[in-house]
């Protein structure tokens, strides 16, 4: 799958929000979206990704950042932002 097979909302909520803190945090998501079969497949590993993330110590940030490294702390918050952006657009399914 690619991320414009992603329904608007899972787009913006989770690759536009990700490129909104650091084009490099998006990007893994994008790359994410290829080993998916359907968007709720993207969702739950998008979950488990930031899940592993959030466990990143500031040497593993800085391998995955090309340039600009961000704080830690500004790093959690915008991945919990975006379990946030998740948990909302799950919710907004179920409607």
């Amino acid at each position: 799958m690619d991320t414009e097979d992603l329904s608007e909302r899972a787009y913006q909520g989770i690759i536009l929000e990700a490129d909104s803190f650091n084009h490099c945090l998006a990007l893994w998501f994008g790359q994410l979206s290829g080993s998916c079969k359907d968007e709720n497949d993207f969702i739950k590993k998008s979950i488990q990704l930031i899940n592993n993330m959030k466990k990143y110590d500031n040497e593993d940030i800085e391998s995955i950042f090309f340039e600009d490294i961000p704080d830690i702390n500004d790093f959690h918050v915008v991945l919990n932002k975006i379990l946030e952006n998740i948990v909302k657009l799950k919710d907004f399914t179920k409607e």
